[in-house]
């Protein structure tokens, strides 16, 4: 299969109204949303940079074996401090163990993308974002806290909120961070003969 394959649909394997919002502001709309349900539990020695990529591949396969004629873009985003991985924040005991870990150091947000064109080949990559949080004061983390902003996010905050005052330095993609590089999905996409527009 060759050329640009205009008559097949985008499939976004994933529910994130982030991601949905983050397509759009580069004209890019899913045909159909089917988020994919596979266990995302880290493996026993697993680091944040490889887990990415695991879980979006993971994520895209799963779709992609129901739905051979289509795109499929999948993707996973995953805060790292050193070889750790960070949870996703389901409750405030959680994401306040997430936010005093990060308080006042510098993390890495890595987001693993991956799209399986109609003829099976698979194009994937992984972004790193670093970052650097200031100090949170008591106020500040029980503001954050109370907000309820935390709930779902990897690593406790989403940087498109409240969390955004805190980070005082950020090198590399902020879509990246928003949970979808926006440059490299595109590119991934044209790559693998997906036309929009």
């Amino acid at each position: 299969m060759s050329g640009p394959h205009k008559s097949f649909p985008l499939i976004l394997a994933s529910a994130s109204p982030r991601r949905i919002e983050l397509l759009a502001q580069i004209g890019i709309v899913p045909d159909q949303v089917l988020p994919a349900d596979i266990d995302e539990t880290p493996a026993k020695t697993e680091i944040p940079k490889p887990h990415a990529l695991r879980l979006a591949q993971g994520k895209a396969e799963a779709i992609a074996r129901t739905h051979k004629e289509a795109f499929i873009l999948a993707a996973d985003t995953v805060v790292g401090v050193g070889r750790r991985i960070l949870p996703k924040s389901e409750d405030e005991q959680t994401a306040r163990a997430c936010l005093e870990l990060l308080s006042g150091r510098s993390h890495r947000v890595f987001t693993g993308v991956c799209v399986i064109a109609p003829d099976g080949v698979i194009r994937s990559r992984v972004v790193e974002t670093r970052l650097k949080m200031k100090r949170l004061s008591d106020l500040e983390m029980r503001t954050y806290l109370d907000s309820g902003e935390w709930n779902g996010k990897a690593g406790g905050y989403g940087i498109q909120g409240l969390a955004g005052a805190y980070i005082s330095q950020i090198i590399g993609s902020f879509t990246n961070v928003v949970g979808l590089p926006v440059y490299e999905t595109r590119n991934l996409l044209l790559g693998a003969g997906y036309t929009y527009g």
